[in-house]
């Protein structure tokens, strides 16, 4: 697997059984993409993230759990608890127009409607109605619904995303 760019797919939370699955917080829209995995690249960061097979993987209601080659008891799933599922950036999911990955927005300029820096995107909160933005910015940090009616445009491109306020949205 390629290392020329990786992007992180999912968190390994806690260990599940006594035979090595492990649970994963997934940062995609549809977890179900983990179903098609083959391999992934597991580790604390980019740089110390080695390859595995998966061998299993099931989504459930409640998220999914993997079960990865080499990984055989539960102690060896508590090891790599915490540590980040990366895959191939070829792979990635081919998104509608208008729609970005979390890491396409995060360190995103935030601009008012009149241009003004207000910060940078830090978060993105995965809500069960809409995501919310993290913006912080000049010692403070504000939220923003992730909805049309607040957020105008966003242009990674351009390293920005132009956002209209209302009253007390961004007061500290």
């Amino acid at each position: 697997m390629a290392r020329d760019e990786l992007l992180a797919v999912g968190t390994i939370v806690k260990p599940f059984g006594i035979r090595g699955a492990v649970v994963v917080r997934s940062f995609a829209d549809s977890p179900e993409r983990f179903e098609r995995l083959t391999s992934v690249l597991v580790g604390r960061d980019e740089r110390s993230a080695r390859p595995m097979r998966v061998e299993e993987a099931v989504v459930e209601r409640r998220g999914v759990r993997l079960k990865l080659d080499g990984v055989n008891d539960r102690n060896a799933a508590e090891e790599i608890t915490g540590s980040i599922l990366f895959v191939d950036g070829r792979h990635r999911a081919k998104l509608p127009r208008g729609r970005y990955f979390v890491h396409d927005v995060v360190g995103l300029r935030v601009l008012d409607e009149g241009g003004k820096e207000l910060g940078k995107l830090r978060e993105v909160l995965k809500l069960p109605a809409h995501d919310v933005y993290v913006v912080a910015g000049e010692g403070r940090e504000f939220m923003i619904p992730a909805v049309k009616e607040f957020v105008l445009e966003i242009n990674p491109a351009g390293g920005y995303l132009r956002v209209r306020l209302i009253e007390g949205m961004a007061e500290a």
